[in-house]
């Protein structure tokens, strides 16, 4: 592990039906995901800034690779987590905990996407 940069490098956030996960992220985020070319797996990445810091990543719909609440958690970067969990109940998704502190962290909330997956929402106000 290079210790001059954050230790995750990529993520990928496995879905079923891609059409609406796709959708949920873009309104969600107020972003355009943008396809990418790949053999046997359909790839849609996040905005990507290499020379900026942080990780860049992806929804992926792969067979063989079930999406639902498990051991991984992303967490995405905003002004205000509990702004962007209303966003994020408003486009399909569910409110699973309400923001709250992480102390001098900042705060945090958990939401269930439309494919099932827990993600996490960050901010420091």
């Amino acid at each position: 592990m290079n210790a001059n940069r954050n230790p995750v490098g990529w993520f990928e956030i496995y879905v079923q039906d891609i059409d609406r996960a796709k959708a949920f992220y873009e309104k969600t985020f107020d972003v355009t995901l943008q396809r990418l070319e790949s053999p046997e797996i359909e790839l849609w990445a996040f905005p990507m800034k290499p020379e900026a810091p942080g990780s860049a990543g992806a929804l992926v719909k792969m067979i063989g690779k079930d999406s639902g609440s498990g051991g991984t958690i992303v967490y995405f970067p905003g002004a205000d987590c509990a702004a962007m969990a209303t966003r994020a109940a408003t486009n399909g998704g569910r409110i699973h905990t309400e923001k709250k502190s992480i102390g001098e962290y900042g705060f945090i909330a958990l939401v269930l996407d439309t494919e099932g997956n827990l993600i996490g929402l960050h901010s420091m106000k």
